[in-house]
């Protein structure tokens, strides 16, 4: 049967003046997760929000909170995220200099663990430690603002590293983060994508639940 994908709105395209009701309408929808994009203005340059504004949301959300790391030195946060109502923290391959050890701390916490790769970082960087984490995140665009191209190498990347999880036979999520909307889903989904993250297609559209449901209702093609 076609693996289910989960959809994940980022709440970094959501308008910050109606945060509340912008959370309801996800909790409503059909989506699966709350993508957090936390940025320090130093491994990116922007800054988003810390942990205190992800206790806030959690305190909103009816659905796990996908909370990406865009900063150096993650492992000196990662409890605070957890504690803060994180169930999936995502770091990034470029800002962890032991990155074993930091995709064990965050699971020691009872979080998922998962880990960006920047667009030009090869998946091939991951083989070692495939086995060990519970999401990989593609950055489909260069991290640090909403709104931009979606990168078509992406696809590449996504179909290899399927490779390399079903050959290691390891239970892995794919998530793609960057540009993604109606236009491309499908092929990301064929080519091995299991979550979608998806921001300004979701939140500037006229009708965002509907946005969701037709994201959701695309199928993969592929099977288990």
């Amino acid at each position: 049967m076609p693996r289910q994908h989960l959809i994940a709105p980022s709440l970094l395209a959501a308008d910050f003046t109606r945060l509340s009701a912008e959370m309801q309408m996800v909790n409503r929808s059909e989506a699966d997760w709350f993508h957090v994009d936390v940025m320090d203005g130093r491994f990116v340059p922007n800054i988003t929000f810390g942990m205190f504004i992800v206790e806030a949301m959690k305190k909103m959300a009816e659905k796990p909170l996908d909370v990406h790391l865009m900063i150096v030195e993650p492992e000196k946060y990662i409890e605070s995220f957890r504690k803060a109502g994180a169930d999936v923290i995502t770091v990034h391959h470029e800002a962890c200099p032991h990155l074993h050890r930091t995709v064990h701390q965050i699971r020691e916490t009872g979080a998922k663990a998962g880990v960006a790769l920047n667009p030009h970082t090869p998946v091939s960087v991951l083989a070692d430690l495939i086995e060990d984490i519970d999401l990989v995140c593609i950055m489909s665009v260069n991290p640090g603002f909403g709104g931009q191209k979606f990168i078509y190498r992406s696809l590449e990347k996504t179909r290899q590293l399927r490779e390399m999880i079903d050959t290691a036979n390891a239970s892995v999520m794919i998530e793609i983060d960057g540009g993604v909307g109606l236009q491309n889903a499908e092929s990301l989904l064929q080519a091995g994508a299991d979550v979608l993250v998806a921001g300004s297609s979701v939140f500037s559209a006229p009708n965002p639940e509907d946005t969701i449901s037709k994201l959701k209702a695309f199928k993969a093609g592929f099977d288990f």
